[in-house]
């Protein structure tokens, strides 16, 4: 399969001098009594940060553990079960993958294959991206990589609330920035792991975006119960800010690529296209635009000229 078009930082095939032993310095925070979240950078993936992007979670009951996304590596995963395992000695009961972003599920190798769970859209996706994913993951992160390999969790999951671990959380399926995503609500804390349906302080990433389907899973996720809310990128949040954000981000992106076909323009012309001053502290705002217009633009020609020839 050809290198995907998810690639979130530029091609640069150097050897990386800047690991210092491939340590990611996970530092699992408390949000709430056994909810945990991890924090990526809100960077592109890169041989300095080793694809350390995206933020992970865990939630610790009174009979396990349930994990939220396993990172981008098999190094991660690792590094993550020892962060897990110096907050407690409870068993990893499931281990859930989000989606089918490569950040998102290429530690699994570190968690006891039976936990392992995923949406079964989820899993086709893996199944049939997974390998080119893996693949681009070592270009754009060298030896971070190492011993990588992709494995598919052989559990479906079905949506609904249940006790897992000992604690009380409700798995909710939902999708628009991939083909499904799942966001896991822990009733016991109103922690929302919202996955990258929610970007906070960064721009989304569109790869696989349908984008009013997006639009309406955020209306979804706002009438969900939370306290807080974990996005699959930036920091936590108590309040829906980061999904008005996102939100806001997404229909501009929408009406600026969809006016641009109707108008005829280039790509090269739709890059030139300035980005709002209200989105200046978006992290990677200018890169994420220039990537959207390459995976939503030649739908939105296409769609302009079938328009034009009724």
């Amino acid at each position: 399969m050809a290198t995907p078009a998810f690639a979130n930082a530029p091609s640069d095939t150097r050897s990386d001098t800047h690991s210092d032993a491939f340590d990611y310095r996970l530092a699992p925070r408390e949000l709430a009594p056994g909810a945990y979240v991890i924090v990526g950078l809100k960077e592109d993936f890169s041989f300095t940060n080793g694809g350390n992007i995206v933020n992970t979670g865990f939630l610790v009951g009174t009979e396990g553990v349930i994990v939220i996304d396993t990172g981008p590596s098999r190094r991660y995963g690792e590094q993550m079960l020892a962060a897990i395992r110096r907050v407690t000695p409870l068993p990893v009961v499931l281990t859930l993958n989000t989606h089918h972003h490569p950040d998102h599920f290429l530690g699994n190798q570190a968690f006891p294959p039976a936990t392992l769970a995923a949406l079964p859209d989820t899993l086709a996706a893996l199944r049939g991206e997974g390998e080119a994913f893996n693949a681009n993951m070592y270009r754009l992160n060298g030896d971070w990589m190492r011993d990588t390999e992709v494995v598919v969790p052989g559990r479906a999951l079905a949506p609904g609330r249940q006790r897992i671990g000992g604690r009380d959380v409700e798995l909710v399926a939902l999708g628009g920035h991939t083909v499904a995503d799942l966001v896991v609500v822990d009733h016991d804390s109103g922690t929302v792991f919202a996955a990258d349906l929610v970007f906070n302080g960064r721009a989304a990433t569109t790869p696989h975006a349908d984008v009013a389907r997006w639009l309406a899973a955020l209306d979804a996720l706002e009438r969900l119960p939370a306290r807080r809310w974990v996005p699959g990128h930036g920091e936590v949040a108590t309040d829906t800010a980061p999904l008005h954000e996102t939100r806001d981000w997404l229909r501009w992106l929408a009406d600026t690529i969809r006016s641009a076909a109707e108008q005829g323009l280039d790509m090269n012309e739709v890059f030139a296209i300035p980005i709002p001053p209200r989105f200046a502290g978006l992290a990677l705002a200018e890169q994420e635009f220039r990537r959207s217009v390459t995976h939503l633009f030649p739908a939105a020609e296409q769609a302009a000229l079938a328009a034009r020839t009724r």
